[in-house]
């Protein structure tokens, strides 16, 4: 059995660091690997679109995995460049907001309330909540899928090393009401 399954992809590194890419070429790339009504939301490498998948789970996982590679390597082969992809779907960026994983944070003027997303989950090894030595960002918690990460605005942060040496995944973050209304473009037909 397969159903149609809606997919924000949340790309990294993409117009940043002189790695310019305009967002109808963006969008093109995701159309040649024959995928639906393909849409993109801001500069920053969120891309929404359509594809028919394998509905029970063992296989539903696998599908996702082997897209995410497609994607990778179409993209990589295309720009010249590795650029991560964390796959979610709107159902999964739906529920991660609405567990409200910052309740409680009181937010400043130098506060700043990040997901991010992960391609691969945590290790046990590190002990949530989870503070960087600086004091400067904090971990509150995570999932298989994402961290929720609030960053002090005392200088430059960056996602790299963020989780330290043992986390070796791919990382892309977004702030909490960039996520919001990436969903909410995403839900639109």
């Amino acid at each position: 059995m397969t159903t149609t399954t809606t997919y924000i992809a949340f790309l990294r590194a993409i117009n940043v660091s002189g790695r310019t890419v305009k967002m109808e070429r963006l969008r093109a790339l995701f159309a040649e690997l024959g995928l639906g009504n393909v849409r993109s939301y801001i500069q920053t490498g969120n891309v929404f679109f359509t594809t028919e998948e394998p509905a029970d789970e063992p296989t539903a996982g696998a599908a996702r995995a082997a897209l995410t590679g497609r994607i990778e390597e179409h993209l990589e082969r295309s720009l010249g460049y590795p650029v991560p992809v964390m796959l979610r779907t709107v159902d999964e960026v739906a529920g991660l907001l609405a567990a409200e994983p910052f309740r409680g944070v009181a937010v400043t003027p130098d506060v700043r309330l990040v997901l991010a997303f992960l391609s691969e989950p945590l290790p046990a090894s590190l002990p949530l909540p989870f503070r960087s030595p600086k004091g400067n960002v904090e971990v509150l918690g995570a999932d298989q899928g994402a961290a929720y990460v609030v960053v002090r605005q005392d200088g430059k942060w960056v996602t790299e090393g963020m989780f330290g040496k043992a986390y070796q995944g791919s990382v892309t973050s977004r702030f909490l009401h960039t996520t919001e209304k990436i969903l909410a473009a995403a839900r639109k037909a």
